[in-house]
Order: structure tokens, then sequence, then C-alpha cells
């Protein structure tokens, strides 16, 4: 099973032909609405993975509707709290290109405390995996009590920040980074990735593909991207983080389940939105990947 501590967003898309340059003002071709925010993206994509899924989180009062379609979507949603403020919610400005601009205002994430994280995993049975990203608060709080626990904490250091992710290390299995995040945080140490005391270490680079460092082995592995069309790559990060963590709940082996998780980002660059599209298996599977690339 996969505890998700994440946040939930109402995800605001503004289509345009262009991303804005400073000072710029432009007009949105198409304006949509959704479910969203890097902890409800994958908690939709491991649920949609086929594994169960309880989420950690907090809408304000007017997000009862995200919470609502969080269970529609096979997400478990018994510790999302309501708190006494507004729903985090994010503007994206999506180009024609595909490429894409974010600004996330936290509101309700920004309350999840110590107490409604220490209630939820206290029901957490060893071998289950806690999920993590950077959205909302407290996540060393939750990553030291799923160690005392014997969780497999799998952290996606995303909106990156350093000093957290230097906290958090001795806490993390496997640490997830796209490649501006892994250059960051080489920098921050000084250091390869190979020198992190994480067990393995999953770096996402987009149209070439993934990197699998295992410090356990002292090896790197590649594994090149499937050709598509990107249209959009809202979400297609956090798709490849959900599915993962639901593949290797499943006991699939890592290079299995970063194969799966690639080719559910694939499917989520061809699509506009964010978990609202996210594929499932059966899409995966009527797709029918060429696994030669």
């Amino acid at each position: 099973m996969i505890w998700n501590l994440g946040s939930i967003n109402a995800d605001n898309f503004y289509y345009l032909r262009h991303l804005p340059g400073p000072g710029e003002t432009i007009t949105a071709r198409e304006f949509r609405q959704g479910l969203g925010g890097k902890g409800a993206n994958m908690s939709v994509a491991a649920a949609r993975a086929g594994t169960r899924v309880m989420h950690i989180g907090a809408v304000g009062k007017d997000g009862k509707w995200a919470k609502d379609r969080l269970l529609e979507y096979g997400v478990e949603t018994k510790y999302i709290s309501l708190v006494d403020t507004v729903t985090g919610h994010a503007n994206i400005c999506v180009s024609d290109d595909g490429e894409n601009s974010i600004v996330i205002s936290p509101g309700a994430n920004y309350q999840v405390s110590d107490k409604m994280i220490g209630v939820a995993l206290a029901e957490a049975s060893p071998d289950d995996i806690l999920l993590m990203q950077n959205e909302t608060l407290n996540q060393l709080y939750a990553g030291a009590i799923a160690k005392t626990l014997g969780l497999r904490v799998i952290y996606a250091a995303a909106p990156f920040d350093g000093q957290t992710t230097l906290r958090l290390i001795d806490h993390v299995d496997i640490l997830v980074l796209n490649q501006v995040e892994a250059a960051e945080l080489e920098t921050l140490i000084g250091a390869g990735l190979d020198t992190c005391l994480v067990d393995d270490i999953i770096v996402t680079l987009g149209a070439n593909g993934c990197k699998w460092v295992s410090n356990q082995t002292n090896t790197t592995h590649t594994f090149p991207a499937y050709k598509v069309d990107a249209i959009d790559t809202t979400g297609a990060g956090d798709t490849f983080t959900g599915y993962l963590a639901a593949a290797l709940d499943r006991r699939l082996t890592m290079p299995n389940a970063i194969t799966l998780a690639m080719q559910a980002s694939a499917l989520m660059v061809m699509r506009q939105g964010t978990a609202d599209v996210i594929p499932d298996l059966k899409d995966i599977e009527d797709y029918g990947f060429d696994d030669t690339r």
C-alpha cells in the first residue's frame, strides 16, 4: 500500500501560442480547470497503476469537489482534512509546443500538520510505501516516522529545495529527480549522485529518457525515451513517479517499474490536463508500446 503525503490543487490551465515573456500580456486561446497538485497527480497515477493509495493532505471548504474526485479515481481519502483556508491552486500556462510555466499558491496544502500525518501513518504496515514531494510541509517528520515503522520512502524532490532534500536524505530509499534538480543537487553536495547515501536515484531526462543510479550495486542504467508527439508536458513527471511507486509496491523489479512509468508518462504528454487525464494500465496495454524503441 502507498501512503502519499501530497498536495491537492485546483489547476487553472491557460492555453497559449507561446509562453509570455517579461512584461508581455497575451490572450489565452482556451481555459480549463481540473484536479491537480503534484500529490494528487501521483495518487491518481498510483491508483490507475493498480495499487491501493491512501492520500494524506488537506483542502479548504471550497475543495470538497477535489476530495470527491480523488475518491472517484480510486484514491482513498480518509486522511484528507478539511481546513479553514482556501484550497491550493496552480495557474498553468501551456504553449503550442507543449512547454509550460506554473505559478502555485499552496493554500490548504501548507496546513497539513504533524498530528494529521501521525494519525494517518499509525495505520501503516511495514513494507508499505511513503511517497512525498515538496508541495506540503513536514516531510522530515513523516520520513522519520516512516523509517521507524519500516516503510520504504520514495521522495520526489520537486519543487526542488536543496536544504529540504539534504535534511531528508537519511530517510529516503528512492529519490526521484528531473535533470535540472539532479544538477542542482550535485552542485549542492559538490559530488556526483553516486555519492549520495540513497539506495536508488531515478533521474528523468525528458525526451532523452531516464537514468537509474543504483548505489547498492554501484551501477548506472539508462533507459531510452519512447518517441511520441508531446502536446502538454504538465503532470508527466508526477505520472512517472506515481506509476513507479505503484509498480514497486506491486513487487515489479526496478527496470520493469521504470519502463512502465515511462510508458505512462509518454501517454500523458499526448494529453491536455493533469490528474483527470492520467492513463490507466489498459490505456498502456491498448497503445502497444514497442520495447525495442
